[in-house]
């Protein structure tokens, strides 16, 4: 007899397991039952037993589990790197996703003025926060919010300089992750590029010798993940606002990260503010949400109240709006700002970059037995101390004091064991990312609170290494 003719048919397969399409569903296990059977069949062929049947419905059940899992997963971050941009960057506060939820779950006033009954711009949901926390409520500021910082370079360019020149400092084209350059968005914007100074050194004369009839705006970037040093210069911003003005420009600064605090008053390096940079007298600064400030992905425009009008009438504006889940969670974030005695807790972007190394130890110490029991004899975990750094293009050459654990494995050439020891740590149900480096697979250990732990450590009994 044909092997294949003993399989079973699909319909008596579906039979016995109603508990399966209960949860997923008949037409997603129906396709599993087909692969498996297909699978079995190519197995035959090539000389491999007939699946006994608990086999066969278990491993139909495991199909079915991987094709319902979701995708966009959530990971523990140990890589040392805080703002991770493949992992999703910036933590929200619990505000934040409350906020979102409440506004994914019922009809929201996104666009409609609860005071007059008509039609509202969703703009002001957090643009009177924003002109508060970086002007002090200045009625001369106002606010635009898109869906990165890259959009906010993109549509602050278009709006004021279409066809026009912006003048910026060779030193300052940067390139953002995945190869975008700021002379690739003017290009888009259909800006033209005016490039002054050198890598290294740009004077305020630069500047002033190159606003011409075509000039439409002078620009300063900051130079968030990179640095330059030894021989050279900058100017600040005060100087090219008051050059520009002289002029009759606008000054538009793009700081990239961007904060809303300061950051050396808990013991970080120091990074600029929008504050500084419109008290310095820029006219516009653009700078992202779900960096530095701990919010959700978006872009940040601030400024003049007639140039923010002039871009939000920008056709660009309505392809790079945000929607509202968005605009809930950034409202509920910026709301942290206003007490600021309480951010450094309710903030975990900053309450990660503030960790006290002594409670980075306390985990590490809890740790270290139970991943040595649960990798065996073949890997050697011990606690070392490491750098973490605050990642997506903030402060590029500082670094925080933390903990890690190594894990090492014992074989003389371990290239195959550590990549076979970080799969593994991938395969975990909540995937666990770290890092290789030095004969060592490190887990560093700022971004993992005490709140996580227990779910951290529950898993590691399906470390399979």
């Amino acid at each position: 007899m044909n092997p294949n003719q003993r399989l079973p048919a699909v319909d008596r397969v579906l039979q016995q397991l109603p508990a399966l399409i209960e949860t997923h569903g008949r037409q997603l296990v129906t396709g599993c039952v087909r692969a498996e059977l297909a699978a079995a069949r190519e197995g035959i062929k090539h000389g491999l037993p007939l699946p006994d049947e608990a086999a066969l419905l278990a491993a139909i059940g495991r199909r079915a589990d991987a094709s319902a899992r979701a995708n966009l997963r959530p990971v523990f971050n140990l890589t040392g790197t805080v703002l991770h941009t493949n992992l999703g960057r910036a933590q929200l506060a619990e505000e934040a996703i409350a906020a979102m939820v409440d506004a994914a779950r019922s009809p929201c006033a996104l666009e409609y003025d609860l005071a007059s009954g008509g039609r509202g711009d969703r703009d002001d949901l957090v643009s009177g926060l924003l002109s508060e926390l970086v002007a002090g409520g200045d009625p001369n500021i106002a606010a635009t919010i898109v869906n990165n910082n890259a959009a906010a370079v993109l549509l602050t360019l278009n709006a004021l300089a279409q066809g026009k020149e912006a003048v910026v400092s060779r030193g300052e084209l940067v390139e953002i992750g995945g190869a975008f350059r700021v002379p690739d968005v003017m290009r888009r914007a259909q800006v033209k590029l005016f490039e002054i100074g050198t890598t290294n050194r740009t004077h305020d004369k630069d500047y002033a010798e190159a606003i011409g009839p075509k000039t439409a705006l002078l620009m300063k970037v900051h130079t968030s993940n990179y640095a330059v040093v030894g021989f050279t210069k900058v100017v600040d911003e005060k100087a090219i606002a008051d050059i520009a003005h002289a002029a009759g420009l606008p000054f538009v600064v793009d700081l990239g990260s961007g904060t809303l605090t300061d950051f050396a008053a808990y013991g970080l390096p120091a990074e600029p503010t929008p504050q500084q940079a419109l008290a310095a007298g820029a006219d516009i600064v653009t700078f992202s949400g779900d960096k530095l400030l701990g919010g959700p992905q978006a872009g940040l425009i601030v400024g003049r109240k007639d140039l923010i009008a002039k871009i939000k009438k920008n056709p660009l504006k309505r392809a790079l709006r945000v929607g509202k889940t968005t605009l809930a969670a950034l409202e509920a974030t910026l709301r942290l700002y206003r007490d600021p005695d309480r951010l450094s807790q309710r903030l975990p972007t900053l309450r990660l970059l503030t960790r006290p190394l002594a409670d980075i130890e306390t985990t590490g110490q809890r740790l270290l037995p139970l991943i040595q029991a649960a990798l065996g004899a073949t890997v050697v975990v011990s606690l070392a101390p490491c750098s973490s750094q605050i990642g997506s293009g903030a402060l590029p050459v500082e670094r925080l004091p933390s903990l890690a654990l190594l894990c090492r494995p014992t074989a003389k050439k371990p290239g195959k064991a550590l990549l076979a020891l970080e799969a593994a740590f991938r395969g975990l149900p909540v995937p666990v990312i770290g890092h290789i480096r030095d004969d060592a697979y490190h887990l560093d250990l700022r971004c993992l609170e005490a709140g996580d732990e227990a779910r951290f450590t529950e898993q590691l009994a399906h470390l399979k290494f």
